[in-house]
């Protein structure tokens, strides 16, 4: 099965329809060495066969068309295609030639998973991801590095690949093309390789290079890293040399010439090392960590001393752990790992490894790691041992393993001293409130929480933003939160910390969806899911997806929903993801109440399984609400009032507006009397003066319900209607069927579609998800493509365009993008 080629497919397809219609035509596919163009070529052959109906139609293939001398001969057969029913394909690394084409992209991470997944089934996740990301969407590489893997490598006695294979066809095939450039081209390749930096413009400017060699040299590294890692260990050292010492003499003083000076000649070099860490240490303070870990990788290379380059390398790692390559972190850890015994600088590599697995790898092997090296740097570097504290503390969480988080945190309780400094202060006093929370135990943990809250006022690292923006959001300050969040995502990006940047995001969607604001939330929760997929965060992107999924089953878009649960459900079982599970289980939850199965839904919350993790305690605590509207559905009093008890607890201790109001939602659904109107008052006071108002919509639909019922029609209407124009806005078409279905019985008539008319500017008119679609589609995507980019079913895609087109008062593709243009 090709993975990740559905749109080149779709483009194969129609040629092969277009040739059984008798109407010849040419296709073109574009890609580098290693891309599948043969095996999309064997697929249409496959294709071809199969659909064969004994006609005249043909299919001809042409592979490795830029191979060819003469084309002449092609370019007759193309033009002689058109009235006859033939088919052609030619797969080419150069240009189309005029020609229609499609590009063959590398695959996302995601793919290349399912790819090794179908090569090696049962690859360990960890191992998948690491030979995932040095693949760079290669399937090539995919193939060969998967086919390399030894027994050791499997069972994970011994590191993954660094690079590909001795005998990789794929290394061969970019080395001969090294060597069969001319000699000027090759240096310039060489420079390329031995500088990432050099571009173009640098190599036009040195003396004895011609603009052909230059053009040269790019085509055969626009390949990307994978080609320059080949070449790096395929360079002749007196080549390599006479590039480090040509751009040593080309460069302007600073750490690039620095080392290219050490590096044009064998000998001595700890100088060089000892300046170029100074400059690392320099870029790092600037928040440059990308040039950071660059300069301290080169002062590994040039330290004589192993401690000394094991030193640099565990910085080289942090700096790019910080900016978001953790498998150049990997890469320098496991060199450093070969070269030292030295407690320290293994519990700093720990520390680091730990830091990693809690965006890449699994949550429960990054606790340990963090607790092993908090416990090895407590004594020399406290500092250091409270963050690894902390980082444990969040990888406890994402496991849902609450005893860990209650380990962690009394370990940190351990370590404080009364004249605590405020950047660390902040970090125990976070892991104290939560502990307490998970615990139940509310009121101990406000005085800890709204400590971290003051603190992150005054620690300017974006860190200190997350961990003020998750207390606040505990503490039921949805503004507060909301507004430490965004300063978080700010600040990391400013400073370059781009690995928090998806950690952020997650407290800026959720306090978003908090204050009922959901097009906010839509909006950064794709944004940490693009934000982590860069940078393989795979368990934010997890985090993010179902956190989208649960938007989506508030809206009462069921299909939306159990999609993105469903993409998520694999990874979420095989990491332990236990916070994401939870997620997960509350959003399939609401779908089961959307679809009117209260007891489907009572079974999700009351077991909230989550694969191989936990359950959250916090998550599962704030789908309380919930767990009685499912257990009021199924006649389950005991059931609902042993949850409601739990979430007023928590909501009393913090008293939010937004989480007040559902608590007297609750209560007017367990009491059939007077007591229960007055509870439904109350909770729509609340929930307009907290702005809650998808919350107020569905408050109004169950008192419309309850009204109506008590023979009031009257009052039953007015509150109806209120839900009815809330539902609307916020396109959750089941929920106004619903609210509409209690209006007709409640004797009004209801007319109309479901989406109210255009008013004003038909392009603001559109809802947020909507916008999204309708910008993707004017850009040319396929519904399939907007289906993959949003976590979306083709159905729903097909859904939304329909209304599009209706609210836009369009007929076709082409007049959207006119009327957005």
């Amino acid at each position: 099965m090709l993975r990740g080629r559905h749109r080149q497919r779709v483009a194969v397809d129609a040629l092969l329809d277009r040739a059984r219609a008798g109407r010849g035509g040419v296709l073109v596919l574009r890609g580098g060495p290693g891309s599948g163009k043969s095996a999309l070529l064997d697929a249409a052959r496959r294709a071809a066969a199969e659909r064969a109906t004994g006609g005249r139609e043909v299919l001809l293939c042409v592979d490795d068309a830029h191979l060819l001398d003469d084309t002449a001969w092609l370019d007759d057969l193309v033009a002689d295609l058109a009235d006859e029913p033939v088919a052609l394909l030619i797969a080419t690394e150069g240009d189309a030639r005029g020609l229609p084409w499609v590009r063959l992209d590398p695959l996302d991470h995601a793919d290349s998973l399912r790819v090794l997944r179908d090569l090696r089934p049962g690859l360990p996740p960890g191992l998948a991801d690491e030979v995932a990301d040095l693949a760079r969407g290669n399937p090539l590489a995919l193939v060969e590095l998967t086919r390399a893997l030894t027994s050791e490598q499997i069972g994970g006695t011994a590191p993954p690949p660094d690079g590909l294979p001795a005998d990789s066809s794929l290394r061969a095939r970019f080395t001969a093309r090294f060597h069969a450039l001319p000699a000027q081209a090759r240096f310039a390749a060489a420079l390329r390789v031995v500088d990432d930096e050099v571009d173009d413009d640098t190599l036009a400017r040195m003396p004895d290079l011609d603009l052909d060699a230059v053009e040269d040299a790019r085509a055969l590294l626009d390949g990307g890293p994978l080609v320059r890692a080949a070449l790096r260990d395929a360079l002749p050292l007196p080549l390599r040399f006479a590039a480090h010492a040509a751009l040593a003499g080309a460069l302007p003083p600073g750490p690039r010439r620095t080392w290219h000076e050490a590096a044009r000649a064998p000998g001595n070099r700890d100088a060089f090392a000892d300046r170029l860490a100074d400059s690392a240490d320099r870029a790092r303070r600037c928040g440059d960590y990308p040039a950071a870990a660059r300069d301290h990788d080169r002062a590994a290379t040039l330290a004589s001393e192993p401690d000394a380059r094991a030193r640099h390398l565990i910085a080289a790692a942090t700096d790019h752990w910080a900016h978001g390559a953790p498998r150049r972190a990997r890469v320098a850890l496991r060199t450093a790992a070969r070269l030292t015994d030295s407690d320290e600088l293994r519990a700093r590599a720990e520390l680091v490894k730990g830091g990693i697995d809690l965006g890449h790898g699994m949550p429960d092997v990054a606790v340990r790691r963090l607790l092993h090296a908090a416990g090895e740097l407590v004594h020399t570097h406290r500092a250091l041992a409270i963050t690894a504290l902390g980082f444990a503390g969040e990888a406890a969480s994402i496991a849902g393993d609450h005893a860990r988080y209650a380990e962690t945190a009394a370990f940190a309780a351990r370590l404080r001293r009364p004249d605590e400094p405020d950047r660390t202060r902040i970090t125990l006093d976070h892991l104290a409130g939560m502990a307490a929370t998970f615990a139940g135990r509310h009121t101990e943990a406000l005085p800890a929480l709204r400590s971290v809250v003051e603190l992150a006022e005054r620690v300017p690292h974006p860190q200190a933003k997350i961990w003020g923006g998750q207390a606040a959001y505990t503490l039921g300050d949805a503004t507060r939160a909301h507004e430490l969040a965004t300063s978080a995502v700010t600040a990391a990006h400013e400073q370059g910390l781009t690995s928090l940047v998806p950690w952020a995001l997650v407290y800026r969607a959720l306090s978003a969806l908090l204050l009922d604001q959901h097009s906010v939330a839509l909006s950064a929760a794709f944004e940490g899911v693009h934000a982590a997929t860069a940078i393989s965060q795979h368990n934010a992107v997890v985090d993010h997806l179902t956190i989208l999924a649960l938007l989506a089953a508030l809206r009462g878009d069921t299909d939306t929903a159990v999609h993105r649960v469903e993409t998520a459900a694999e990874q979420i079982a095989q990491r332990g993801l236990g916070r994401s599970g939870t997620f997960g289980a509350w959003a399939s939850a609401c779908v089961d109440l959307a679809l009117d199965r209260p007891a489907d839904a009572l079974d999700r919350l009351r077991l909230m399984t989550a694969g191989a993790g936990g359950v959250h305690a916090g998550i599962k605590v704030m789908a309380a609400p919930h767990v009685v509207e499912a257990a009021v559905g199924c006649g389950r009093r005991s059931t609902a009032d042993r949850a409601l008890g739990r979430y007023e607890k928590w909501v009393g201790a913090t008293n939010s507006p937004a989480r007040l109001a559902l608590s007297h939602r609750c209560r007017a659904m367990l009491d059939d009397g007077a007591a229960g109107d007055e509870h439904f008052r109350e909770a729509i006071r609340l929930h307009r003066a907290s702005g809650t108002a998808m919350e107020l919509a569905k408050t109004e639909l169950f008192y419309g319900h309850r009204l109506r019922r008590g023979r009031k029609p009257r009052a039953a209407r007015d509150v109806l209607r209120d839900a009815v124009k809330i539902f609307q806005r916020y396109e959750a078409d089941r929920w106004v069927a619903r609210a509409r279905a209690e209006l007709r019985a409640a004797g009004e008539t209801v007319t109309g579609p479901a989406d109210a008319p255009p008013t004003g500017d038909r392009v603001a008119s559109l809802t947020p998800q909507q916008a999204q679609i309708a910008r993707l589609v004017a850009e040319g995507a396929t519904n399939r493509e907007v289906a993959a980019r949003l976590f979306l079913s083709h159905r729903t895609v097909e859904h939304h365009l329909r209304n599009i087109f209706a609210r836009l008062e369009v007929r076709s593709r082409v007049e959207l993008t006119r009327v957005l243009d």
